[in-house]
C-alpha cells in the first residue's frame, strides 16, 4: 500500500507503525527522525501534482490542518482522501485506529494501547486553574472553542479561559487577554515557537508555563509520554 500524510501527527503514526507504507509526507513532518519518504509541500500548500504523482492509495488529511480545495483536487482525480476530526482526545484514539487499522490494514500498535492506559491513569484534577494559551502573536491568537489541545490541557487541571468563545482560534488584544482573570498562561512552541524571552513578557501579571507543542497538539505516538511530560511543564 502506498500512503500519503498531509498531517505531521499521522505521519509519525504511520511511520512508527507500519513502516514502508509512506511515500509522501509534508515539509513539516519531523517525526520520526530519518524519514525517506518524498516531501510534497506543506500542510497548507500541498504540490497535489507532486501527490498524484507518487501513486497513491490513499491520502490521509485533518480537517484542521489541510485545505478543502487541495482534498477537492485530489479526489477529482480518482484519488482516495481520509480525512480526520480530532478536538479531544477519545476523537484522537478514535481516528487513529480508523487511519492504522481499518485504512492501512496495520495491527493496532502497542504505543496506542499504551498512550490510552497512560491518559486513562491519570489522577483526578485537582481545583483547575484558569490559563490562556496562545498559539500566534502579532495578532494574538489564543485557543478558544473545541480543540484537541484544550481537551488535553482540561484532562490536566487546567481550564482554558477561551473555552467558550465562538471561535475556535479568536484574536484577542494583548490587553484584553491581561484583563481575562486568569491564573497562568501556557505557552506551546508551535504553531508559534514561544520562547522564555519571546512570550512570557506580554503577560508580567502571570506565571507563563513554556510546554513542548509536540505533546500538546499532535495525536500520535507522543500521546503516551505527553501525560507526564506535560503535567511537568505544568507543575
Amino acid at each position: 500500500m502506498r500512503v500519503v500524510s498531509l498531517v505531521p501527527s499521522l505521519t509519525e503514526a504511520v511511520a512508527v507503525t507500519a513502516p514502508g507504507l509512506l511515500v509522501g509526507v509534508t515539509d513539516w513532518c519531523t517525526h520520526p527522525a530519518g524519514l525517506t519518504a518524498a516531501r510534497i509541500g506543506g500542510t497548507k500548500n500541498p504540490d497535489v501534482a507532486a501527490v498524484l504523482a507518487l501513486r497513491p492509495d490513499l491520502v490521509v488529511a485533518n480537517e484542521e490542518e489541510n485545505r478543502e480545495a487541495d482534498l477537492a483536487a485530489l479526489r477529482a482525480a480518482g484519488t482516495e482522501v481520509l480525512v480526520t476530526t480530532v478536538r479531544t482526545l477519545d476523537q484522537a484514539f478514535e481516528e487513529l485506529d480508523r487511519v492504522l487499522v481499518t485504512a492501512c490494514g496495520a495491527a493496532r500498535p502497542r504505543w496506542l494501547d499504551e498512550a490510552e492506559a497512560a491518559w486513562a491513569a491519570l489522577p483526578p484534577p485537582r481545583a483547575p486553574r484558569r490559563a490562556i494559551v496562545p498559539v500566534w502573536r502579532r495578532p494574538w491568537m489564543v485557543l478558544g472553542r473545541d480543540t484537541f489541545a484544550g481537551d488535553l490541557l482540561a484532562r490536566l487541571g487546567v481550564e482554558n479561559a477561551y473555552a467558550d468563545h465562538a471561535e475556535r482560534y479568536p484574536r484577542i488584544p494583548l490587553d484584553a487577554l491581561n484583563a481575562a482573570g486568569a491564573d497562568l498562561v501556557v505557552l506551546p512552541d508551535e504553531p508559534y515557537r514561544f520562547t522564555a524571552d519571546d512570550g512570557p513578557e506580554a503577560f508580567p501579571a502571570l506565571p507563563a508555563r513554556l510546554v513542548d507543542g509536540r505533546y500538546l497538539t499532535w495525536y500520535g505516538p507522543s500521546l503516551v509520554r505527553a501525560p507526564a511530560v506535560l503535567r511537568a511543564a505544568l507543575r
